[in-house]
């Protein structure tokens, strides 16, 4: 009953509506209720109609006011909260909120809409098609109904090139005819033959052509073969400038890296500036080496104008990260008698050499804790006259977390960092660099003090040399041919003591410990974000120990020692796809698959802690708190869950799906379910359940869940609520968990409704 009346009542509401909007409509004047197009098929069509249908559905003017069950409700909120007296204030808010203006008929004009439609049909290779249009009234509303007699489209039966002697004419015949956007028993479409105009432009432009434009090409259509079919032929215009068909050569480059924007243009004579590697510098305070600001250059004198390079070259000034702003200006040389040289000016407007920041923000993270950090950072963007960037951060943080094991058992960090970037490869031997991107080279050095409240104090100590390059905007490398991380625990109190006297295995948490190692990172992401389907992938590689391993074998973990430190050594893969798929309009199915595999061997029974893979939390299976579920199946103890650094393992597998959907406004809403679990290759830590089996898959964890999100462009904030389904420590065939559900048991809502926040996407 109660929905029928909820019925009842949205009918009134819209009779209601409608009501209001016709007493209100200026008189005279009918509310517009958009465009219905017929098509009718001339002879020989046999082509589906449905897209042409839509297509001029979508181009007619103007769009109509939005309706639930054919009532303009917004225009009735409009009319209801009535005129504001004032262009602001609560009222104006409302009703442009709320609300919006009718769509009148008067600003339907048929004529003009028939006549795009027409010219529409033509570019898609209907000639001679017909359209109409004409009004249909019925009570205070007016409908447009257009008419469309369409013709059987023409096919491209021949493209050819009616070209002169010319160099350009050269050129354009040596372009690839396969990635040609016009082909043979193609629908003739204007679109394409645009679209093949900007494409020679391109290609001319990367080959010298500096002056040529898309509006020099002319395309002739030929439609007298017959059988609706046409033939093509584009030439170059005769009124194209004679410079747009001779290529370009760069006759010199002259670099401003101290150029502003409060100073009248430098002077662009060669007086007073220096030479380098056939580039003039005018630098007047010496701030750069002539070495550093000649290397982003991807071209020099004596070479073809090429638009890719001038892009290149662009991109690698901006990325050098000295550069706030970078423009170019070609101009013809001064010579007349040879009117194809172009001189280029490059003006560098640089950033604040040095500046100091202060930074205070909330985070969560993936074992379980939460907190709050400061961070007081300190740069040097050209340290040594070659955008080197030297940046120092010191920080201060502390975190807590809400499991019951982990309540009262606080961290503190404190900690410091220095890195040296530099926007070059700094490799003991020479490799071109002429990419879109410039790599870079980072050496870190770092040092924190933690303290966990009831157990310990860690020191740890890293030192890390990293290789970064892309050569395109969607696929990056990093390479750190050498990582070093040392930690060791002090200050043991009174209660871990007492632990690790009942539960000796605990102590192999905080042994000693060095990982001298290498890594490699690949991550690709697709390039248009908005795009129907979007991919993500990332790749780790990570090895540790094995030249330490050469001068100093162990016979069993643990054996060994460098500095007073075991040594690890283990092979770790690692690897997470995402796949994103566009339903409608802000609605999105996301899938991901992480798999991890760890391969501890000689001097390590497992991976070190830092190393391994974790499950559960607001990123993961969000069903399942952090360090409470796996390895295996495994229960860990309270005892493990807090000395443990973390509850991880040396194997993992997640699966996750997602429907995101819009709610209302900046809310956004979320279905989700999920299954995973993390595995040990031996059983020292958590025993045989533990262990990764050839049953494995009998071990994963389900769950499902809902969230809502805020997304507010800059930031997303999110709370999702999971609640697991299958429980992998229950006896076997009694892991699903579903027919246990009691929302009205207060006991188990606080144990299976699990309440992850987070900002920012889970995947």
């Amino acid at each position: 009953m109660v929905r029928k009346y909820n019925i009842y009542f949205l009918v009134t509401v819209l009779v209601l509506s409608s009501c209001s909007i016709r007493k209100h409509l200026p008189e005279g004047t009918h509310l517009y209720n958009g465009a219905t197009v017929k098509v009718t098929k001339g002879p020989g069509n046999e082509m589906k109609t449905r897209s042409v249908r839509k297509s001029l559905e979508n181009i007619s003017f103007p769009k109509k006011n939005k309706m639930i069950l054919g009532h303009a409700y917004k225009v009735g909120l409009w009319y209801a909260i009535g005129e504001p007296k004032k262009n602001k204030g609560f009222k104006h808010w409302l009703r442009n909120t709320l609300g919006e203006p009718p769509v009148l008929d008067s600003k339907v004009d048929l004529d003009a809409n028939a006549a795009n439609m027409k010219a529409y049909l033509e570019n898609k290779g209907h000639f001679e098609s017909t359209v109409s249009g004409k009004a249909l009234v019925k009570g205070y509303k007016m409908k447009a109904s257009y008419q469309v007699m369409l013709t059987r489209p023409y096919m491209i039966d021949s493209v050819k090139w009616a070209l002169d002697s010319t160099m350009v004419s050269n050129d354009i015949l040596n372009m690839n005819s396969k990635d040609s956007y016009i082909k043979t028993g193609q629908q003739f479409d204007l679109a394409n033959i645009k679209a093949e105009a900007i494409r020679t432009d391109n290609y001319l432009k990367t080959n010298g052509y500096y002056y040529f434009s898309p509006d020099y090409i002319k395309t002739f259509v030929d439609t007298t073969i017959g059988d609706h079919k046409t033939n093509l032929f584009l030439s170059i215009r005769k009124d194209a400038p004679a410079l747009a068909k001779l290529p370009q050569t760069i006759n010199s480059i002259m670099l401003f890296p101290n150029y502003t924007l409060l100073n009248p243009p430098p002077d662009t004579t060669k007086r007073k500036v220096l030479v380098y590697d056939q580039v003039y510098i005018r630098d007047t305070v010496h701030a750069f080496r002539p070495k550093a600001l000649v290397r982003p250059l991807t071209y020099r004198p004596g070479a073809l104008y090429d638009l890719q390079k001038h892009n290149e070259s662009l991109n690698r000034f901006i990325n050098m990260g000295a550069f706030k702003f970078v423009k170019t200006r070609y101009e013809p040389s001064s010579d007349s008698a040879r009117p194809s040289l172009l001189n280029v000016y490059y003006y560098l407007t640089p950033r604040k050499k040095k500046n100091i920041t202060a930074e205070l923000g909330a985070f969560t993270k993936s074992n379980s804790f939460t907190g709050a950090q400061v961070n007081l950072n300190w740069q040097n963007r050209n340290l040594l006259k070659g955008a080197e960037k030297l940046h120092i951060k010191t920080y201060g943080a502390i975190e807590s977390s809400a499991n019951d094991s982990l309540r009262k058992n606080n961290n503190w960090r404190l900690g410091t960092e220095v890195s040296l970037t530099v926007p070059r490869l700094v490799l003991p031997f020479k490799i071109k660099e002429n990419s879109l991107f410039p790599p870079n080279t980072r050496f870190l050095l770092g040092y924190e003090w933690a303290r966990r409240q009831l157990l310990f104090t860690k020191n740890f100590f890293r030192f890390q040399y990293e290789l970064n390059w892309k050569k395109e905007s969607n696929k990056s490398h990093t390479l750190a041919p050498v990582s070093i991380t040392y930690n060791n625990a002090t200050a043991f109190s009174e209660t871990f003591l007492e632990k690790i006297n009942q539960f000796p295995v605990l102590q192999l948490a905080n042994q000693p410990e060095i990982l001298l190692g290498s890594f490699y990172n690949f991550t690709y992401n697709s390039k248009n974000p908005r795009a129907k389907n979007i991919g993500y992938f990332n790749a780790n590689l990570d090895f540790a120990g094995n030249i330490a391993g050469l001068f100093k074998k162990a016979d069993s973990a643990f054996d060994k020692k460098i500095a007073g430190a075991f040594f690890a050594q283990y092979a770790k893969l690692d690897f997470d796809f995402r796949f994103t798929r566009k339903l409608a309009s802000e609605v999105y199915v996301a899938n991901r698959i992480n798999v991890g595999m760890g391969l501890p061997y000689g001097n390590s029974a497992y991976l070190p802690f830092s190393k391994q893979f974790i499950i559960g939390g607001s990123s993961s299976l969000r069903g399942f708190r952090p360090r409470q579920l796996g390895p295996g199946r495994a229960r860990t103890t309270a005892d493990q869950q807090v000395t443990y650094p973390q509850i991880g393992g040396d194997y993992k597998l997640e699966l996750q799906t997602e429907l995101r959907f819009p709610i209302v406004s900046v809310v956004k809403g979320a279905l989700f379910t999920e299954a995973g679990n993390i595995w040990m290759k031996n059983a020292i830590l958590y025993g045989t359940e533990g262990k990764l089996t050839k049953q494995f898959l009998n071990d994963l964890a389900v769950d499902a869940g809902f969230g809502i999100r805020v997304d507010v462009q800059v930031l997303i904030l999110r709370l999702d609520i999971g609640i697991p389904l299958r429980k992998p420590w229950l006896p076997r065939g009694q892991e699903w968990v579903i027919d246990e559900f009691d929302f009205g048991n207060a006991s188990w809502r606080k144990s299976n409704l699990i309440f992850n926040i987070g900002i920012g996407y889970p995947f």
